[in-house]
């Protein structure tokens, strides 16, 4: 397997315009995703930029960036349409899509999708954490997948992904985290689909894929990372990395 990450980012969020150049102590938002990616150390790392200035943000970091239509319908053609630029020789099999607005994203968990896809038959992997809190069971904000597991739960197939409450009955509930890992062809196979009915009716794009009978596999972490889709999550975001900065500062210091 040759992997690599793309991220796809657009200025025009719905909920939070410019996100992706959000300042978070100095460095913008779309930069600190791309270095988390390239911690993973995976294979290389791409924005798919709808917008010269988030591409104009990861060159000046030093890293690597391809101009996307901004009128491309989701993230998902954006990634698509950047590697088609990017890798004409096809050279990777495996394309990972990572959220642009993950700032506080746990390396590991680039590479366990990655392992994910590697140890099954699936199209796509994706990952999943149980719910801690109970309030997000029924919070149509938070999705998720009803999963088919192994004999010991790090590893599973997708039966369906829901903003309701599922499955019912006593068990743990899982939250899904947007982090994708196809196979090429699959990719190519996954835009070239027209939105499917359920994917309509939840806002799920993955629905598409469950349902035109691709497989998606679910590997189990332990914690969903942070992100940003509001002024309220970008001021989390701030404290955290402020508190770190000044963790690490006091760890630094030398006692007398």
């Amino acid at each position: 397997m040759n992997p690599i990450v793309i991220i796809p980012a657009r200025m025009a969020s719905t909920r939070l315009p410019g996100k992706p150049l959000a300042d978070i102590a100095g460095t913008p938002m779309i930069v600190r995703v791309w270095r988390q990616a390239r911690a993973a150390g995976i294979g290389p790392v791409l924005v798919a930029a709808a917008e010269a200035e988030i591409a104009h943000a990861i060159e000046n970091a030093g890293g690597a960036a391809v101009l996307t239509d901004p009128a491309l319908p989701s993230g998902t053609d954006r990634v698509f349409a950047a590697l088609e630029k990017f890798d004409v020789k096809c050279a990777h099999d495996v394309i990972v899509n990572l959220q642009g607005d993950l700032p506080l994203l746990d390396p590991a968990q680039l590479r366990i999708v990655v392992e994910a896809l590697a140890a099954s038959a699936a199209d796509i992997a994706t990952l999943a954490a149980p719910v801690v809190d109970e309030a997000d069971v029924d919070n149509p904000n938070v999705v998720k997948p009803v999963i088919a597991w192994n004999a010991d739960g790090s590893l599973g197939r997708a039966l369906n992904f829901t903003r309701a409450r599922a499955p019912y009955g006593p068990g743990a509930v899982f939250h899904h985290i947007g982090i994708y890992a196809f196979r090429r062809v699959a990719l190519a196979r996954f835009v070239a689909l027209a939105p499917s009915p359920l994917e309509q009716r939840e806002k799920l794009e993955q629905l598409r894929a469950l349902e035109a009978g691709m497989s998606i596999a679910v590997a189990r972490v332990d914690k969903v990372p942070l992100s940003v889709d509001t002024e309220s999550d970008l001021a989390r975001v701030r404290e955290v990395v402020a508190r770190d900065a000044e963790s690490s500062s006091h760890g630094s210091t030398s006692s007398p």
